[in-house]
């Protein structure tokens, strides 16, 4: 399909200083045509009215709920079983259908109606948490229950979560995907990470059934929000006969593999991920143990890595907008290898805590521009399928890590898996590099003289 350019669309450049730049998106698709167009330094902020505010109140609303069942779920397996390896098996139960069914969602994601594909999957997953609340409430629960659980509902995420990648490009002007993604994240974060702390306790104390039953209404009542989202259908050309979901998959694993930045920023995620495995997985013991700071101190660093996220939620656009996309990849492993250095080497809990808030917020930085670089550079009938290959390549990186955590702690000490992710960070580091080509790209122009770059 041909390229297709927009010429002399003013915007303000990567310093600040308003100019009129011709912008253009290069596309990999299996056909290997360009499409849509995209700004590399995305200033525009999306309208609240209208579908990105619904869209916006559902992800808060529905992470607030997960936020309850995340911190209900292990204190609920500990009544039931003091075996740790049973305990962390449901943990694992949460990975494991995103290697397994993560690129079939996003083959799906991008054959069927997104919107619909969000409300339908959020209602299913109310009705799920809604039954295990009632079996809870009637003591029912039982450990193969909890299994289920947890894996279906990250069967179901597998589409949700590609599914709205997908769509939020039609909600949006291009140029406003950074602000879009900052603000999305940003909600999210506060509602999981600081808001639904406090009510933990007190639902608890109703009953241990209530955190759960709480996370079924938001679980409709996001649903509902997105069943009414008005959006821009996206042009989709016609699948060829005999077309099938594991030739797109592939499809959307070819189109990742040849578009060189986001295989770069896919191959320094896995690395990222690696590393923040070992150290979450091993956060409490380095707290605990070798610092003797007890649960006061271990609650004081995830409040810091909480109100880190925060903070970079609200700079990551503003961090773009001065030094491109990729460039601020390079400055969050910058950052985050210097701050695992810092809570690897320095005895001290203030040092955890600056060195947690720090990763929260580069690591919030680093999550909108490389979601945001992923749908700008891709096509639009494959963004699903390009998430998927990215999420699924990526995320196989943290049960990996937590397994290597706990070895290197148990071989080295337990600030050992802090330098550790140290290593694996600057590494990731060196992963980008093939993504920092100047003059990226960003639509080929179809009249064979127009030239138009953007620098990464």
């Amino acid at each position: 399909m041909p390229g297709r350019t927009c010429f002399a669309r003013p915007r303000r450049s990567l310093r600040g200083r308003l100019s009129v730049v011709p912008v253009t998106v290069r596309r990999s698709g299996p056909g290997g045509g360009a499409v849509t167009t995209a700004e590399a330094s995305g200033v525009a902020a999306p309208a609240w009215r209208g579908g990105f505010g619904r869209l916006w109140s559902a992800a808060v609303v529905s992470r607030f709920g997960d936020a309850l069942r995340t911190a209900a779920l292990p204190l609920i397996a500990v009544r039931l079983t003091d075996d740790p390896l049973v305990i962390a098996s449901v943990t694992a139960c949460g990975y494991v259908p995103w290697l397994l069914f993560g690129l079939l969602g996003g083959a799906v994601a991008d054959r069927v109606d997104q919107r619909r594909a969000m409300w339908a999957v959020d209602t299913v997953r109310g009705a799920l948490v809604a039954s295990f609340a009632l079996a809870v409430g009637l003591g029912h629960a039982s450990i193969p229950l909890l299994f289920v659980l947890a894996f279906s509902l990250t069967t179901l995420q597998t589409l949700f979560d590609n599914a709205s990648t997908a769509l939020l490009p039609s909600l949006v002007d291009p140029e406003a995907l950074g602000s879009a993604n900052a603000r999305l994240m940003t909600g999210q974060q506060l509602a999981g990470g600081l808001l639904a702390s406090p009510f933990v306790p007190l639902l608890l104390a109703a009953g241990a059934a209530v955190p759960f039953a709480a996370d079924a209404v938001t679980y409709l009542l996001a649903a509902a929000l997105v069943a009414f989202l008005r959006i821009r259908a996206p042009e989709r050309a016609p699948r060829p006969a005999g077309s099938t979901l594991r030739a797109e998959m592939a499809d959307g694993l070819r189109a990742l593999r040849r578009d060189r930045p986001l295989r770069a920023i896919c191959a320094a995620t896995l690395l990222c991920n690696i590393g923040m495995g070992a150290l979450i997985a091993t956060v409490v013991l380095h707290v605990t143990r070798w610092l003797h700071t007890g649960n006061a101190g271990y609650a004081a660093v995830m409040t810091a890595y909480s109100a880190g996220s925060l903070a970079g939620g609200f700079v990551a656009q503003r961090i773009a907008n001065r030094v491109g996309r990729v460039r601020a990849l390079l400055l969050c492993v910058g950052v985050q290898t210097s701050s695992l250095v810092l809570i690897g080497t320095v005895r001290q809990l203030a040092a955890l805590i600056v060195g947690m808030a720090l990763l929260g917020a580069m690591g919030m930085v680093w999550n909108v521009n490389q979601v945001t670089l992923m749908q700008q550079r891709s096509e639009p009938s494959m963004v699903g399928r390009i998430a998927a290959a990215f999420r699924t390549a990526s995320t196989s990186g943290a049960p990996l890590g937590a397994l290597l955590g706990g070895a290197v702690a148990q071989v080295y000490g337990l600030n050992g898996p802090a330098l550790f992710a140290a290593v694996l960070f600057a590494l990731a580091g060196t992963a980008l590099i093939p993504a920092l080509t100047p003059d990226v790209p960003v639509v080929e122009p179809d009249d064979g003289a127009t030239t138009a770059h953007v620098t990464p």
